[in-house]
């Protein structure tokens, strides 16, 4: 997912770079909202799983605290290692969708302007 959200960025990115490139500025903008979409959905999909990993890592965390247990802290220690990708995972999906709405208002705002000089 990571490849595909960097790659989609960076296809639009370079789409506003030559804005005088894109014939239909209309369809461009359909085109990222459903893409907006996707990344939405995946975006709140990796909230959740990572709220429930970070409560489930506290509880474990607050059991070793209180009865300190080999098993137990083997099962915090792999709770964390995989919290701290979701956490990297979830701050890229958060920052790349923000992105695609200032790209949205970018694309609105050029298809504005050819419009009004078309």
């Amino acid at each position: 997912m990571k490849k595909r959200v960097l790659a989609y960025l960076d296809t639009v990115g370079k789409m506003l770079e030559n804005p005088e490139n894109v014939v239909d500025w209309d369809v461009q903008i359909r085109k990222h909202l459903t893409q907006i979409g996707f990344f939405m959905h995946e975006r709140l999909i990796h909230l959740i799983v990572t709220a429930l990993f970070a409560i489930l890592t506290f509880m474990v965390l607050l059991q070793l605290l209180n009865d300190f247990s080999a098993v137990v802290a083997v099962l915090f220690i792999a709770l964390m290692s995989l919290l701290i990708p979701y956490i990297m995972h979830y701050y890229l999906l958060e920052n790349s969708v923000q992105k695609m709405y200032e790209q949205y208002d970018r694309m609105v705002e050029l298809a504005d302007n050819r419009s009004k000089a078309g």
